[in-house]
């Protein structure tokens, strides 16, 4: 079974910048597309960006597109996101896992426990 672990969330002000990690546990993640997630409070969790296996293919949520990106270093099964001009709104915990959206249709694994991301106004 494949174990996501995800990494660098924190605090930071509007207007900053932040970087996310998400390591997997098994190989098979270089055949995998995959996605970042994010649940605010009170909220469902969305699917906010996604990177085809290759790295080749990305897709964003409107709401974040210009402003976040995702990426992938298959040699280190770990997928990234680098998050700048942080709003308020992009407060929530941050997952990655398969991506089920955007016209991919993935079986979601097990989810790993997120990492907390708070943008302060």
């Amino acid at each position: 079974q494949v174990h996501l672990v995800e990494s660098g969330g924190g605090w930071v002000p509007a207007g900053g910048s932040l970087g996310l990690s998400c390591a997997a546990s098994e190989d098979i993640f270089k055949l995998w597309a995959m996605g970042w997630y994010r649940q605010a409070p009170g909220k469902q969790r969305e699917l906010i960006a996604v990177i085809s296996s290759g790295g080749i293919q990305t897709h964003y949520l409107d709401s974040v597109k210009g402003r976040f990106t995702i990426s992938r270093d298959n040699a280190k099964n770990t997928v990234y996101l680098q998050m700048n001009s942080l709003k308020p709104e992009d407060t929530a915990v941050y997952y990655c896992n398969r991506p089920n959206g955007f016209g991919y249709n993935r079986e979601i694994i097990s989810w790993g426990q997120g990492t907390q991301v708070t943008v302060s106004s």
